[in-house]
């Protein structure tokens, strides 16, 4: 990867491109440390702090790189724009009017990228409003007034729209997908912060060898977790495809032979991120009316939906397995797929076109997607598992899906560059 960026930054406009991402990402961090008027940061902090680190507030202070528990502009970060492709994803499915439209080519998607970016703006004003009566509940507003309302609630919403404008320029006149980028700066911007953490907490009394070996058992557990994620992300599985031969005027076509690439990690970290959700959806709804940490009956109820209890982990590996079936099927259709190939006169060896082959393809993508639901599930439940052993904060239990988010895009925005490179390579070698 060093050798890759060491080599693109002597390729003039690579280095340009890679100048800009860099430039945007550095807006990016600045933004996260100004702060949004009328709020207190040092409530705002305890806020996040105090819960058991299992609800949303701790899942958007991770992707945000702090600016959410800092009180800042970007404090929603780039969630409610993911939330809207989360839906219009899903509405394409559903609506046949967007699904005609998906199929329209460069058009239609310009149509799709636009109403998804009006969506995720007015997600971001309703999720800035119901952001600010938690606030305001927690004390992390004080003296509210009808003013500091449209004035907190507007500030985290053009942050939002913002921060997708600064995703979109990446993506145009960068390199890489920004909206991703723009994440993955977020998450690794909080890792000298967690290293520093878990230097104080073992060698809190000086240096000590207990402390060593866990530090040391821990680093090598993430250098295996990170070696298998890019092992799986790399993972497919082709289906050998075959083209009859036909004639065509005086020209003949077909007869070469392809495949149908199915990815094992084709859901990526959607299923994590649908999960996690699901699992700190109860815990968020209660701060979110009370602005306080549960007592009695919640406190007993919400100790077993967090991550320090087995039934969390349980139950968190079986979501992750339910939502990749779920979202694998709604981006891959075998009928579709089957159509397509008997359409352009393609086969499978072995198999009769139609049905045959239909079912030929769901049966291999259903074996693929096992292997990659329970691969997802092994690394979000793994740092659960770890933390109680080394003794971790339970805010770890968000590391399988920073982890997923960091190792995916990294190897992307390096293919991206690669791929320049080569287009350069050849154009050089034709000039």
């Amino acid at each position: 990867m060093f050798t890759t960026l060491r080599n693109a930054f002597k390729i003039p406009e690579l280095r340009k491109k890679l100048l800009f991402t860099l430039f945007i990402l550095i807006i990016f961090r600045l933004g996260s440390h100004i702060p949004v008027p009328f709020m207190d940061s040092e409530a705002m902090k305890s806020f996040v702090t105090g819960g058991t680190g299992a609800d949303l507030f701790a899942l958007m202070d991770a992707f945000t790189g702090g600016a959410f528990s800092n009180a800042t502009i970007f404090a929603m970060g780039i969630t409610p724009y993911i939330n809207a492709s989360i839906i219009m994803n899903l509405l394409t499915v559903a609506i046949p009017a967007l699904e005609r439209l998906a199929k329209e080519g460069e058009e239609g998607r310009k149509k799709i990228n636009q109403i998804t970016r009006y969506t995720g703006i007015g997600l971001a004003f309703i999720q800035a409003a119901g952001l600010y009566v938690t606030l305001k509940n927690s004390g992390a507003v004080p003296n509210a007034t009808w003013m500091k309302f449209f004035v907190i609630t507007l500030s985290f919403t053009a942050g939002t729209a913002f921060i997708m404008w600064l995703g979109e320029k990446i993506t145009e006149f960068g390199v890489g997908n920004g909206i991703s980028l723009i994440i993955f700066a977020g998450i690794v911007s909080r890792i000298p912060a967690a290293v520093g953490s878990m230097f104080k907490q073992y060698f809190a009394d000086g240096f000590n060898m207990v402390g060593a070996l866990q530090l040391l058992a821990v680093a090598v557990i993430a250098v295996v977790a990170i070696a298998f994620v890019v092992m799986f992300n790399n993972a497919e599985r082709r289906i050998n495809v075959q083209y009859a031969k036909r004639v065509v005027g005086r020209k003949m076509y077909g007869g070469q032979s392809s495949n149908i690439p199915i990815k094992v990690a084709m859901a990526g970290v959607i299923p994590i991120i649908f999960a996690s959700s699901i699992m700190a959806f109860p815990a968020t709804i209660y701060r979110m009316f009370t602005g306080a940490n549960p007592t009695g009956f919640w406190a007993a109820f919400f100790n077993v939906l967090s991550p320090s209890h087995w039934f969390y982990a349980v139950l968190y590996f079986l979501l992750i397995i339910f939502f990749t079936y779920f979202y694998t099927s709604i981006q891959f259709n075998p009928i579709e797929m089957s159509n397509n190939l008997k359409r352009n006169g393609g086969f499978i060896p072995g198999i009769r076109p139609g049905k045959p082959t239909s079912d030929f393809i769901t049966k291999i993508l259903n074996r693929v997607t096992l292997a990659g639901a329970v691969f997802l599930a092994i690394i979000a439940v793994l740092p659960i598992l770890v933390s109680p052993v080394f003794g971790l904060s339970s805010g770890i239990a968000i590391g399988g899906t920073s982890l997923l988010i960091i190792e995916g895009v990294a190897l992307e925005t390096v293919k991206q560059i690669e791929s320049q490179m080569l287009m350069r390579h050849y154009k050089g070698f034709l000039e």
